[in-house]
């Protein structure tokens, strides 16, 4: 018992600090990028309906890309923490120039894909033109900003797998403070500063064009450059990259050090894409069943999407740290460092199921007064409580499989958990039901979902004991 409570004391405490240390900041980063769709979502909102349904439309297609080009480029975390880990420093900086070029050519092709491929998607979606028009206007303006997104996030991964994870949260912060004033100007134009300031205003500003949901793209694309630029400048003077000092000299592309990015990136990016998809494709299944369902549907989701923030951001963090000591070459370490991380992440997933359950009706309320919504949006959160859990351990235990590289196993385990076990047996429960049980509607594909989670939690936990004792 005394050695038990010694080794809680000089390596499971220590390392739970260190853990919460490095997701605390990303948890940040990560609800303040979502601020700025939440921005844009509202100030397109007060325009007028056209914008705002061109901005959401648009944001359903741009952002899978973005979510894939920055899962490829996370792949670059577990490869720095390795490196940092095992001291070889000098191999970062090459490392990282990789990743910048991949960036760039995903960047490109992202832009490539909003400027020529919408139109006919638009066509296949049976958008109304008034919509599909403003909307292509707007990607076209978003897709300016794709290679910068891009560098941010492989500068981002760099960063994080350097163990310094606040950067991020700055300067997605200075993202944000930058979307929101160029979204009212851009957007609303000489008579929306002419309504915040009155006769202040200088008459060449009064003059300025309200631009709707085109400006609404403008002032993501700056965001978007605004946060590659700061933190390339960051990257460059940050005391703690001095070690590495990835601006000295660029690397030329180099075969292999892409293809290592690639095989450990690729598989993420494509995993993200699977989850983003899934929910996509309730939310079209789910739109047949009426207002009412498709209002409390996304109340829910908004909801627990808020609280998933924690366990994503330890998953990541758990990237970092059980690279790090994978580099060190400390095995048994890691595998305590990787199973100390789930440990937590069961204590915040029984923390997030209280946190739903106590504050789901006050929080409901805060969305809709309607008591339909409210009734139905109340039925499906106790569903989201239960699985809470196996959320919470999908996400760590593939958070600590990306830090042992292994990732096109949990690319595998994913798409068949999230597709055939979440999508199909929630589909042909909420829309045929099984038996004598008629279809459940959009119960079912929530009872689809924590079948799908928790089959992902035990194959990911089946994976983890086995490659942590064979390392």
């Amino acid at each position: 018992m005394g050695g038990f409570t010694q080794q809680i004391k000089s390596v499971y405490w220590p390392e739970t600090r260190m853990s919460m240390h490095l997701a605390l900041p990303i948890c940040g980063a990560q609800l303040a990028q979502a601020g700025m769709s939440v921005v844009d979502v509202m100030m397109t909102g007060r325009h007028d309906a056209t914008s705002l349904a061109a901005v959401s439309v648009g944001s359903s297609l741009w952002m899978p890309l973005m979510l894939f080009m920055t899962g490829t480029l996370m792949g670059l975390t577990p490869i720095v923490a390795h490196l940092l880990g095992g001291k070889r420093n000098e191999a970062i900086r090459p490392a990282v120039h990789q990743a910048l070029w991949v960036a760039l050519l995903l960047g490109a092709i992202a832009a490539v894909l909003l400027w020529s491929a919408i139109m006919p998607i638009f066509e296949l979606m049976s958008v109304p033109p008034a919509v599909a028009s403003q909307s292509a206007a707007y990607l076209s303006a978003v897709a300016f900003g794709m290679p910068g997104i891009a560098l941010f996030q492989a500068l981002r991964a760099f960063s994080d797998g350097m163990n310094h994870t606040r950067p991020a949260l700055w300067i997605s912060l200075v993202g944000l403070s930058v979307n929101i004033p160029a979204n009212y100007l851009l957007i609303y134009g000489g008579d929306g500063l002419v309504d915040l300031f009155g006769a202040w205003v200088p008459t060449s500003l009064q003059q300025l064009p309200a631009l709707g949901a085109f400006g609404c793209g403008i002032a993501t694309a700056l965001s978007m450059w605004t946060m590659a630029l700061a933190m390339a400048y960051y990257t460059r003077r940050g005391s703690t990259y001095k070690s590495v000092a990835i601006w000295q000299k660029l690397t030329p592309p180099q075969w292999l050090g892409i293809r290592e990015l690639v095989v450990v990136g690729v598989p993420i990016g494509v995993a993200i894409f699977v989850e983003v998809t899934l929910f996509t494709l309730i939310a079209l299944f789910i739109a047949s069943f009426g207002e009412v369902t498709v209002g409390a549907h996304q109340i829910a989701l908004s909801f627990t999407s808020i609280l998933f923030m924690l366990p994503l951001s330890l998953s990541m963090a758990l990237t970092v740290r059980v690279g790090n000591t994978l580099g060190q070459q400390r095995l048994a370490l890691a595998r305590k460092v990787a199973w100390n991380g789930i440990v937590i992440s069961v204590i915040i997933a029984a923390i997030n199921s209280l946190v739903l359950w106590v504050s789901a009706e006050p929080v409901i309320a805060l969305y809709t007064s309607n008591s339909e919504i409210q009734a139905l949006a109340l039925s499906i959160i106790a569903l989201a409580v239960i699985f809470q859990l196996s959320d919470s351990l999908q996400v760590n235990l593939a958070g600590a499989l990306r830090g042992y590289k292994d990732t096109r196993i949990v690319m595998v385990i994913t798409v068949l958990s999230y597709w055939i076990v979440g999508l199909g047996g929630g589909h042909w429960l909420g829309s045929y039901g099984v038996g004598e049980v008629a279809p459940l509607g959009v119960h079912g594909y929530w009872i689809g979902l924590i079948a799908g989670l928790s089959t992902a939690a035990l194959l990911l936990g089946w994976r983890l004991q086995r490659i942590s004792i064979r390392e």
